[in-house]
């Protein structure tokens, strides 16, 4: 993508949503050089695992991304439980049904990306739809971009409310993050701008998080749980950038987040 285009896009999302997306990359030459530090050391560590082994790690970071996704959004499952839940379908006991199936859509929504690691490359509003679709499935959710005004508890900001902006704005969204070869920029900018716009009735920052990881895995970079972020803190540094515009907060947690998947998983 020519540069002058990529420039028309970044311009297009900060003067209609008033977010400040810079030509320039997204993290320091520090934060750079830390987080490409993190992933050689993430191939190295892969390189020397068997295919069972390996295996065997996706598996333990796609049940704690589960269990942390869905306790951000208020499910009250145990890690302990959730792993029951994932792993021998065992619901827990004195949970709603609809918290069980909020965790299942998640590994299910995982799963689809590890066995398709390239699904969502390049990146679409159709595909970003059918992984929305996935992780709201049977929990009364509507599918698709939302045609109706919503609000975000504990901010003044307020969403796009036209189906047809919003839609606008998704697919700018998607050129960006198109036009950009650094895999953590891709990363980032689709964490905190699904989380923005806000395309949908519910299920945003879920399938945020599940879109920002097939980045990553794509890259064959190594994807981030988000096991150890406190939810009020994440919530707090959303909050941040829907007011603000300002990304320190967010970016210091996908980097502590990157670095602490590479350094537990593999």
């Amino acid at each position: 993508m020519k540069q002058d285009r990529i420039d028309k896009i970044i311009d297009f999302v900060r003067n209609r949503f008033g977010v400040s997306v810079s030509v320039s990359k997204l993290f320091t030459t520090a934060e750079q050089e830390k987080l490409e530090t993190l992933q050689q050391q993430f191939r190295q560590n892969i390189a020397k695992l068997p295919p069972s082994l390996y295996k065997k790690e996706m598996e333990r970071l796609a049940i704690d991304l589960s269990w942390k996704s869905s306790q951000i959004e208020g499910n009250t499952y145990s890690l302990p439980e959730t792993e029951r839940l994932l792993a021998e379908r065992q619901t827990a006991q004195g949970k709603s049904l609809e918290e069980a199936k909020m965790l299942l859509n998640h590994k299910e929504a995982l799963d689809y990306i590890i066995e398709n690691p390239y699904y969502l490359t390049p990146l679409s509003i159709v595909k970003i739809e059918n992984i929305h679709s996935i992780l709201i499935q049977d929990l009364g959710v509507d599918r698709n971009i939302r045609t109706r005004r919503i609000g975000i508890t504990g901010t003044n900001y307020r969403p796009l409310d036209n189906e047809f902006q919003i839609r606008e704005a998704l697919e700018s969204v998607c050129e960006l993050v198109n036009g950009r070869e650094n895999i953590f920029d891709k990363a980032l900018l689709l964490l905190v701008l699904i989380s923005y716009i806000q395309p949908f009735n519910d299920g945003n920052k879920r399938t945020a998080r599940i879109v920002s990881n097939a980045q990553l895995i794509a890259g064959g970079y190594c994807p981030i749980s988000f096991r150890t972020v406190d939810s009020i803190d994440y919530k707090k540094a959303m909050l941040l950038f829907y007011e603000q515009n300002n990304l320190s907060v967010f970016k210091k947690i996908f980097i502590d987040q990157f670095e602490f998947a590479v350094n537990t998983y593999f």
